[in-house]
């Protein structure tokens, strides 16, 4: 009987050896996953690659000025970690929303909120890493959306920490 909790049910010294950590090199990622016109994704970590079951997680980079298609990712919540840049999101049925975020800064995307990431900087790529909670990527483009000309400016305050003066 084993005194792991889960795990293979091998003996020996490499029980873990090739069901353990994974490494996954940033020159190794997977661009054979879902992509929306306006951003280059890349798969890291999915159950393919290493045998996610409950996540997927890559990169994401936007070109200079350059915006998205409107997508959601169905019933995932999304989270979006800016590594480098400027993001600009705006989210809603008619991106009616928007809402900036810079390096360092994390981003939620809760199922089915249509969104799209607009790279707010003219001079330099916007690269994010993304995690979402399946291990699958789920993209569903949205083609027929009129986006409102000036969106409403969102400051998120949860009810812990108060709004910047």
């Amino acid at each position: 009987m084993s005194d792991h909790h889960h795990g293979p049910e091998q003996h020996g010294d490499d029980r873990w050896k090739h069901d353990g950590v994974r490494v996954i090199k940033g020159d190794r990622l997977d661009s054979n996953t879902a992509q929306t016109p306006g951003m280059f994704r890349q798969a890291a970590i999915n159950h393919a690659r290493v045998g996610a079951q409950k996540i997927w997680a890559g990169t994401v980079t936007i070109q200079p000025n350059a915006k998205t298609g409107v997508h959601h990712h169905g019933a995932l919540e999304s989270v979006i970690y800016v590594v480098r840049g400027r993001a600009r999101m705006r989210w809603g049925d008619r991106l009616e929303y928007v809402a900036e975020a810079e390096a360092g800064d994390f981003i939620f995307v809760p199922p089915y909120v249509p969104h799209q990431e607009i790279n707010a900087d003219p001079d330099q790529p916007l690269e994010c890493v993304l995690v979402r909670s399946d291990n699958e990527a789920v993209v569903v483009n949205i083609t027929n959306v009129d986006p409102v000309e000036k969106p409403e400016e969102v400051y998120w305050v949860d009810p812990i920490h108060k709004a910047p003066r």
